[in-house]
């Protein structure tokens, strides 16, 4: 054999080394998740891969372990750790009413449709730390709708949900979210919600006292109440077409007849769930249970 039939070989053999090592990677992946809801109960087993593969290569790099098998070794016999890597996997891109049109529509449209209720209940389904239930509440005090309102804010995630029951976010932030507010139709002050000190905005605590907090996790567990709005936005693209399906059974499940379904800018409704409900916003992603 030449010189030449070797360096030939070389790019192809690095090839087979490099998809060995990206079968092995998938192998440890899925004994981690596997691991973790055998071990805690949670169930990351259909969240995106690609999005678990970048969390997890992440904490790798991040606290120098060798494999991935190191750090699932590390999550099985140290249970801090296991919260530590939750947190990683959980979503915390949020901000107060994110996609101000969306909440413009949600008022023109949606309000209306829940003034003739003498209760209602609003589901915000992974809610992170709370800025854009407090941007519903707020909404709702302005149509004079939040006295007779409970929302109920859930995340998987207990750290986010800790912190969203503060109702305090930093001050820097107002500006953009006081924009956000006025594109939406607020109709007054925004600083009139809240109180500051040098580093925080306080929200009052009329707004919190309509709000319950909890963890829920919609890999997992089952619906906890009938609803007349569930909201559950751009949460779903980071999971793969089975468990999304299990969760739009879910909302299905947990809306009231002429119930509003609320998506992310980035998401839709599943073909096998459209006939199911109207649009009342298209551009927006808001549905109407048929």
């Amino acid at each position: 054999m030449s010189d030449s039939d070797f360096t030939e070989a070389g790019p192809e053999l690095e090839e087979d080394e490099e998809s060995q090592q990206h079968h092995l990677e998938e192998i440890e992946i899925q004994l981690l998740l596997e691991g973790i809801y055998l071990a805690y109960g949670y169930d990351f087993r259909h969240y995106l891969r690609s999005s678990i593969h970048r969390r997890v290569r992440s904490r790798v790099n991040l606290d120098n372990l060798p494999s991935i098998t190191a750090l699932l070794d590390k999550v099985l016999h140290e249970p801090d750790y296991f919260h530590l890597l939750a947190n990683d996997f959980s979503i915390k891109v949020t901000e107060m009413y994110r996609d101000p049109h969306f909440f413009r529509l949600f008022r023109e449209r949606g309000v209306p449709l829940l003034r003739n209720k003498s209760e209602i209940r609003i589901w915000h389904a992974g809610c992170s730390t709370g800025e854009e239930v407090y941007s519903m509440a707020i909404l709702l005090l302005e149509e004079g709708l939040l006295h007779r309102t409970k929302l109920y804010a859930t995340d998987m995630n207990e750290q986010a949900i800790q912190k969203a029951k503060l109702g305090k976010f930093p001050l820097k932030r107002m500006q953009s979210f006081t924009k956000n507010y006025l594109q939406a139709g607020g109709v007054k002050e925004f600083s009139s919600y809240y109180t500051t000190d040098k580093e925080y905005a306080i929200f009052h605590p009329e707004l919190a006292d309509h709000i319950v907090f909890a963890q829920h996790n919609l890999a997992t567990d089952s619906t906890f109440n009938e609803f007349h709005v569930i909201l559950c936005r751009n949460v779903l693209i980071y999971f793969d077409a089975t468990l999304q399906h299990r969760v739009h059974q879910l909302f299905y499940e947990s809306l009231a007849e002429g119930g509003i379904l609320g998506l992310g800018s980035m998401e839709s409704m599943l073909a096998a769930y459209k006939p199911s409900y109207e649009e009342l916003a298209p551009a927006e992603r808001i549905f109407r249970k048929r």
